[in-house]
Protein backbone atom coordinates (compact mmCIF):
# COMPACT_ATOMS: atom_id res chain seq x y z
CA UNK A 1 0.00 0.00 0.00
CA UNK A 2 1.17 3.35 -0.79
CA UNK A 3 1.37 6.47 1.25
CA UNK A 4 -0.90 8.99 0.35
CA UNK A 5 0.45 13.06 0.49
CA UNK A 6 -1.63 13.67 3.59
CA UNK A 7 -0.35 11.08 5.43
CA UNK A 8 3.02 12.17 4.50
CA UNK A 9 2.39 15.20 5.03
CA UNK A 10 1.26 14.56 8.85
CA UNK A 11 4.29 12.58 9.59
CA UNK A 12 6.47 16.02 8.30
CA UNK A 13 4.80 18.09 9.76
CA UNK A 14 4.25 16.57 13.19
CA UNK A 15 8.94 16.52 13.06
CA UNK A 16 9.02 19.91 11.49
CA UNK A 17 6.53 21.99 12.50
CA UNK A 18 7.86 25.09 11.52
CA UNK A 19 8.97 23.86 8.03
CA UNK A 20 8.18 24.94 4.52
CA UNK A 21 7.52 21.95 3.10
CA UNK A 22 6.57 20.93 -0.47
CA UNK A 23 5.44 17.65 -2.03
CA UNK A 24 5.58 16.48 -5.43
CA UNK A 25 4.15 13.30 -6.53
CA UNK A 26 6.41 12.51 -9.04
CA UNK A 27 5.01 9.44 -10.79
CA UNK A 28 1.55 10.45 -10.07
CA UNK A 29 1.38 7.32 -8.31
CA UNK A 30 1.46 7.94 -4.20
CA UNK A 31 4.85 5.79 -4.38
CA UNK A 32 7.39 8.41 -5.04
CA UNK A 33 7.66 11.58 -3.59
CA UNK A 34 10.15 14.73 -3.42
CA UNK A 35 9.86 16.57 -0.48
CA UNK A 36 11.63 19.94 -0.06
CA UNK A 37 11.44 20.67 3.23
CA UNK A 38 13.10 24.28 4.63
CA UNK A 39 13.08 24.01 8.88
CA UNK A 40 15.19 26.28 11.00
CA UNK A 41 16.25 23.02 12.80
CA UNK A 42 18.16 22.29 10.08
CA UNK A 43 20.50 25.10 11.03
CA UNK A 44 24.01 23.73 11.24
CA UNK A 45 24.03 20.60 10.16
CA UNK A 46 25.15 18.57 7.27
CA UNK A 47 22.85 17.62 4.66
CA UNK A 48 23.26 13.66 5.90
CA UNK A 49 22.26 14.54 9.12
CA UNK A 50 19.13 16.52 8.33
CA UNK A 51 18.28 13.54 5.33
CA UNK A 52 18.47 11.25 8.99
CA UNK A 53 16.23 13.35 11.01
CA UNK A 54 13.65 13.15 8.06
CA UNK A 55 13.73 9.50 7.51
CA UNK A 56 13.11 9.19 11.26
CA UNK A 57 10.59 11.55 11.45
CA UNK A 58 8.61 9.05 9.03
CA UNK A 59 9.04 6.19 11.96
CA UNK A 60 9.81 3.41 9.80
CA UNK A 61 7.70 3.81 6.60
CA UNK A 62 10.34 4.04 4.02
CA UNK A 63 10.94 1.18 1.59
CA UNK A 64 7.67 -0.26 3.09
CA UNK A 65 4.57 2.31 2.68
CA UNK A 66 6.95 4.83 0.99
CA UNK A 67 8.50 3.46 -1.81
CA UNK A 68 10.73 6.45 -2.43
CA UNK A 69 11.47 9.45 -1.27
CA UNK A 70 13.61 12.56 -2.97
CA UNK A 71 14.51 14.77 -0.38
CA UNK A 72 15.70 18.50 -0.92
CA UNK A 73 16.65 20.10 2.80
CA UNK A 74 18.16 23.05 3.92
CA UNK A 75 17.88 26.12 6.66
CA UNK A 76 16.12 28.91 5.23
Amino acid sequence: MAMDRETLETHLREAFPEAEITLTDLAGDNDHWQAEIVSPQFAGMPRVKQHQLVYAALKGKMGGELHALALKTKAP
